[in-house]
């Protein structure tokens, strides 16, 4: 299996992650998918106001120097952690 395919199949599994499951998790994941998938972050930060977007924001940009093969690496670990836990 390929690298692009465990991190599909592992997003499927981020999916059903316990709900004790904590909001920085979830933004770590968040960020680890966006750089997997779009590459750097490309948008311009939200608003002082937009306090869930601009946390989400906040995790995306802060590993803009990631590689996307990198990120996903990261985010099958990640969701690995998670499961376990």
């Amino acid at each position: 299996m390929g690298l692009k395919e465990e991190f599909e199949e592992y997003t499927e599994k981020a999916k059903t992650l316990p709900a004790s499951t904590t909001d920085n998790d979830k933004l770590i994941l968040y960020g680890l998918y966006k750089q997997a998938t779009v590459g750097k972050c490309n948008t311009s930060r939200p608003g002082i106001f937009n306090l869930r977007d601009r946390a989400k924001w906040d995790a995306w940009n802060s590993i803009k120097d990631k590689t996307p093969e990198s990120a996903m690496e990261d985010y099958i670990t990640k969701v690995k952690q998670l499961q376990e836990a």
